[in-house]
């Protein structure tokens, strides 16, 4: 009976085993290799944004990277004292006791973040302070080492739904080449759970993001912010732009708004509005800036020239609309180019009156006003010309001196350099270069948008009426000494926001470029409501001065 029960018992065994091994090995072999063979995902590292200084030592800036930084978790159910861990680091990282009692009160959470980005010291801090239930944790994450240098370029990355990605700006616009793409590899666990990946294992390599490197002057970019910090401070003005573009390639050398926000902590702002780039973003009414551009097809068409005179009575009645000079006087006998110099609504509807609705529209549409100029940067808006759809007179009448359209300052920027340029208009565009983690280098070409809009001798006319707007007229505060500049001043009335008609607020702009027949920089400054002043020729034009003797000065420009 023993030796029955012995071979009985053997015989299950051995069908047991025949069971496991051969009927069901592979399942169960399967199982074996699932608990130390895993699939990992390896992200990629996202590209760098870099600015360049393009004279004196060609020197490169980092102003986006990653870098990895330690943060600060809690493991709430490994916590056993709770009002020490509650004290201890609200003193250290300064944050509200009440926002870490809730975080350690969840008793059956088992990870908890406390802070991003902390420094290696504070880290260190707090380990040393062996804390149960409180780690330190590594990962990388955006940095920008310039905080809120063009901010608004930039962007930052942020989430899009449960996903992290690049939100406004550069960082958005070219994601995907900044992203690159992630790969995965067969991992085996080895003992204690440490994970060891051999390289005949990597089933999809993982690619590295490109690299951007900017057309943007980082001392253009510095002087540039340090100027219009200075004037809208000054002026207690509610915000600002300035942009600066090479008109013969359309390459942007500097974009500044105010207010701005620091990239590293873009999450303190309280109104997101001040994500909004306001060169591409937003749209204003641009006021007597837009008059070179009536003149620019009057002269092209040949029905007006810089000598045409017409006699100014101070207004001009159409229907039941009177409308009249900014400063409210009659000058008689004027010529068009005094007309730019004094800045007055009269001429300006002469000129307009003279080339005809018809033509005045075509050479609107011309300059690409209700146009996107096709940046390289998201969200760009597209100016609104509707009211020349109307056939109105009134309607075309104060467009000529730039009010009922309204234009962004890129498409107003753009524009002007046509007239700069030779006629000729540029796309502007902020990437010079794309580095691919290959090695592999992408230029951005300039490309022509606009051939031809005026001619050659149009321009230089046009221009030369221009530069005795800033010897003679309102831009006199423009001029830098030695050299030629063209510009144009502009002070217009913001409509209000809730009903027709136009509120107490203005905006003053300039727009200018110099050497006038030979421009290194086509530059527009922009000030929102600026207080105790009235005319941007008192106001903004000294900003251009400043930053025009820089800019010739930074590129060794030889006095005229």
């Amino acid at each position: 009976m023993v030796l029955g029960g012995l071979i009985l018992l053997g015989l299950t065994i051995i069908g047991r085993l025949f069971l496991l091994q051969l009927v069901e090995g592979d399942y169960y072999l399967a199982l074996a290799r699932g608990q130390h063979i895993v699939y990992k995902d390896l992200e990629p590292r996202r590209g760098d944004i870099i600015l360049q200084a393009r004279v004196q030592g060609e020197r490169s800036f980092l102003i986006a990277t990653d870098k990895e930084w330690q943060g600060v978790y809690l493991i709430p159910q490994d916590i056993t004292e709770h009002a020490r861990v509650v004290d201890e680091l609200s003193n250290i990282l300064e944050i509200d006791p009440a926002v870490l009692e809730k975080k350690v009160s969840k008793r059956s959470d088992p990870y908890e973040p406390v802070l991003k980005k902390v420094s290696d010291e504070t880290a260190e801090l707090i380990a040393g302070l062996e804390l149960k239930g409180v780690e330190i944790s590594r990962e990388r994450l955006r940095f920008y080492p310039y905080d809120t240098l063009a901010s608004h370029l930039m962007g930052f990355m942020g989430f899009a739904g449960d996903k992290i990605t690049g939100r406004y700006g550069l960082e958005e616009y070219y994601n995907e080449e900044l992203a690159g793409s992630s790969g995965y590899a067969k991992v085996e666990r080895g003992i204690g759970a440490n994970a060891l990946v051999f390289i005949n294992n990597l089933l999809k390599p993982v690619r590295d993001g490109a690299s951007l490197v900017l057309t943007v002057d980082y001392n253009i970019q510095s002087k540039t912010e340090e100027i219009l910090t200075k004037y809208v401070e000054g002026w207690e003005a509610e915000g600002g732009s300035i942009v600066v573009i090479d008109p013969a390639s359309g390459a942007i050398l500097a974009m500044s708004s105010l207010p701005h926000f620091d990239l590293n902590h873009y999450n303190q702002v309280e109104d997101i509005d001040v994500y909004l780039n306001p060169i591409t973003q937003k749209l204003f009414e641009p006021g007597s800036v837009f008059k070179p551009i009536t003149m620019a097809g009057g002269l092209n068409e040949g029905v007006i020239g810089p000598q045409t005179t017409y006699f100014d009575t101070g207004e001009v009645t159409i229907g039941k609309y009177t409308i009249r000079n900014s400063d409210l006087k009659s000058y008689e006998t004027q010529t068009m180019t005094e007309v730019l110099e004094k800045s007055l609504n009269t001429g300006a509807m002469f000129a307009q009156d003279h080339l005809g609705k018809e033509r005045f529209k075509k050479y609107v549409e011309k300059f690409r006003f209700g146009e996107k100029t096709g940046i390289d940067l998201p969200g760009e808006l597209r100016g609104d010309i509707s009211n020349l759809d109307t056939g109105r007179d009134i309607n075309y009448a104060t467009a000529s001196f730039g009010q009922g359209i309204a234009v962004t300052p890129i498409e107003l920027i753009a524009a002007f350099s046509a007239i700069a340029n030779q006629g000729k208009m540029m796309r502007p565009h902020v990437v010079d270069s794309i580095i691919y983690s290959d090695g592999t280098q992408e230029v951005i070409r300039p490309e022509v948008i606009g051939e031809d809009i005026i001619t050659p001798a149009t321009a230089s006319r046009l221009t030369a009426m221009l530069v005795s707007v800033v010897k003679n007229g309102y831009g006199s505060k423009a001029s830098i000494p030695g050299y030629l500049v063209a510009g144009k001043t502009g002070t217009a009335q913001v409509p209000k926001e809730d009903g027709a008609g136009y509120s107490d607020k203005t905006i003053h702009s300039f727009i200018g470029f110099a050497p006038a027949f030979n421009p290194r920089f086509i530059a527009l400054l922009k000030l929102d409501n600026p207080q105790g002043i009235r005319f941007s020729a008192d106001s903004i034009t000294p900003a251009f001065r400043e930053l025009g003797e820089y800019i010739l000065t930074y590129y060794e420009v030889a006095p005229q």
